[in-house]
């Protein structure tokens, strides 16, 4: 049972209300700011099946760093736009994103407004854009799609529109944005379902067709096309999802410097090739392809899972966001995880206790961040509920890529 946080009656920001119709205005000024923060990237937008297209219609990006929106608000220039956003891509700015007609949300919710918010905006005439990973691909591939996607598609039924970036991962990876590299960028927008084709699919061969339209490879994508990444810091990072070592087993043993990664338990080295491979200094290679270890440590968690030995428990230090102006600093918390009972925090604050609590059932997926610019640059897990949202920094360190790893197959293991 969920207690909420004691914030002496201090108002929450109200995600549950409408956006305004982008002003024309606005649509031409994003344009001019995304082309202007282009400047010195080289870049392609590439439309296919767009021919005749006009709004209202649905557009579904994969997710790998905020350029996306500079090169989606180039393709779909000069129609008016809405995008479904975090609330904490509304810190400190709450009048600006309601005035470019965003629309706000929790991550990894159930918010019944916004899909109310969604059949709006495409009723009136416009683009709802979506970003259905909503989160940062940590590696570089399709992360986690919600089967309710499917039915909003199947609700609705205007023109979905995939759109694919290439590029975008390789120049500034998840796991280390703030040292981006020279990598061409390349985005695709594919018409990929009509109205007629929806009236006649069911909810699962929409989610099919969703997958296979938004499915990427940014390491194949970039083996394929030849880039090299010369950078000497290319693999500083790398461990906090490669956070487990394939010789020794060893988890959270990792580490990256220059152009290596290595696991400070057995001493094992492999080295991040230009063209993005990896190969061991000694010995066997595991892993040549980056993804294939990631997928690696995703079946370590689902056996520990099936096998019934998973659990988690730490300390964190907990910052929230009720409202849209400052995090409220929580201090110290436990924060659980388990497979019968999901994310539990516990904590205290202004002289009561908190508790909450997210089922594997309620929370499909999981928000985290490996160098979080809005708090303090270290790694978070983001544990929200319909109407508060809680950045919890464990004690452990490189466990959160784990976190999210169980929190999907546990909820994949409870539907069966």
């Amino acid at each position: 049972m969920n207690i909420d946080v004691n914030y002496k009656n201090k108002k929450r920001y109200n995600t549950a209300r409408y956006p305004i119709r982008q002003p024309l205005i606005i649509v031409w000024l994003i344009a001019l700011l995304s082309r202007i923060m282009l400047i010195g990237k080289k870049y392609k937008v590439e439309k296919i099946h767009m021919e005749g297209l006009k709004p209202p219609y649905m557009l579904l990006s994969n997710h790998m760093y905020f350029i996306d929106f500079e090169l989606c608000a180039m393709g779909t220039f000069p129609h008016r736009v809405n995008n479904v956003v975090s609330i904490d891509g509304y810190y400190r700015r709450p009048w600006l994103m309601e005035l470019i007609g965003a629309i706000c949300t929790r991550k990894f919710t159930m918010d019944l407004h916004l899909i109310k918010s969604i059949s709006r905006v495409l009723k009136r005439g416009d683009i709802l854009a979506m970003y259905p990973e909503a989160r940062y691909t940590p590696i570089g591939t399709l992360a986690y799609l919600p089967e309710s996607l499917g039915k909003l598609v199947k609700k609705n039924k205007v023109p979905v529109v995939a759109v694919v970036h290439h590029g975008n991962h390789l120049l500034t990876p998840f796991w280390n944005y703030r040292k981006p590299r020279k990598v061409p960028l390349h985005m695709t927008m594919t018409q990929i379902l009509t109205p007629a084709q929806i009236e006649t699919m069911s909810v699962d061969e929409i989610n099919a067709a969703l997958r296979d339209a938004l499915s990427y490879d940014e390491y194949k994508y970039q083996k394929e096309n030849g880039i090299l990444i010369t950078e000497p810091h290319r693999a500083e990072g790398l461990h906090k999802v490669l956070y487990q070592c394939p010789h020794c087993l060893k988890e959270s043993g990792m580490a990256s410097k220059g152009t290596e990664l290595f696991c400070t338990e057995c001493g094992k080295r492999w080295n991040l090739n230009e063209d993005g491979s990896l190969s061991a200094l000694s010995g066997e290679t595991e892993f040549a392809h980056i993804p294939d270890w990631f997928e690696w440590e995703r079946l370590q968690v689902r056996k520990q899972i099936e096998e019934g030995t998973y659990s988690f428990e730490d300390e964190v230090e907990v910052y929230s966001l009720p409202r849209c102006w400052k995090f409220e600093k929580l201090g110290k918390a436990t924060l659980t995880h388990t497979i019968d009972e999901g994310f539990i925090l516990r904590g205290h604050y202004n002289g009561e206790d908190y508790c909450i609590q997210r089922t594997p059932a309620q929370t499909n997926s999981l928000h985290i961040e490996y160098d979080y610019c809005y708090i303090k640059p270290l790694d978070c897990v983001d544990i929200s509920t319909e109407r508060d949202s809680f950045y919890c920094y464990p004690a452990k360190t490189d466990v959160v890529t784990k976190l999210a790893f169980a929190t999907e197959e546990l909820y994949r293991i409870k539907q069966g």
